[in-house]
């Protein structure tokens, strides 16, 4: 009896894995239950803690959180930030509101913050464009 109990589970799984693949209401309920937005905040003066773009964004709504994105060796802030929204609209808003303010005599770059590439910095060093032709040392003559 307990044999076929296990043997029965997983053939359930999938019956209901491939139900969802298959459906495609599945897929914009789970993207329209997404209820925060990410926002990319640019060209920020060195000076801007996160606590003052915690109370810029809070105008517009709801902050989730704030991340000021500093230098990993000298902890220095590198210029930008991300702030996520509570909800999909007021980030909506906030965009449209905070691009091309000026926050500490810098005009700020707002838009909805895009997903990281696979590509960043995997090469290697022979991998690198330039350099030399490769054909070693050259004759003179």
């Amino acid at each position: 009896m307990q044999r076929q109990l296990k043997q029965e589970e997983p053939e359930r799984i999938k019956i209901e894995r491939a139900s969802r693949i298959d459906n495609p209401r599945w897929f914009y309920k789970s993207s329209a239950r997404r209820r925060n937005m990410k926002i990319y905040v640019g060209n920020l003066a060195y000076e801007v803690t996160g606590d003052e773009l915690e109370q810029e964004f809070a105008a517009f709504g709801e902050v989730t959180s704030v991340n000021v994105i500093t230098d990993k060796y000298t902890g220095r802030p590198r210029g930008f930030a991300f702030v996520e929204m509570a909800k999909v609209a007021e980030g909506q808003a906030a965009i449209t509101g905070l691009n091309g303010k000026t926050l500490r005599d810098r005009t700020l770059a707002v838009n909805e913050a895009r997903p990281r590439s696979d590509d960043r910095g995997s090469r290697s060093y022979n991998d690198r464009k330039g350099g030399s032709s490769g054909r070693g040392r050259q004759q003179r003559y």
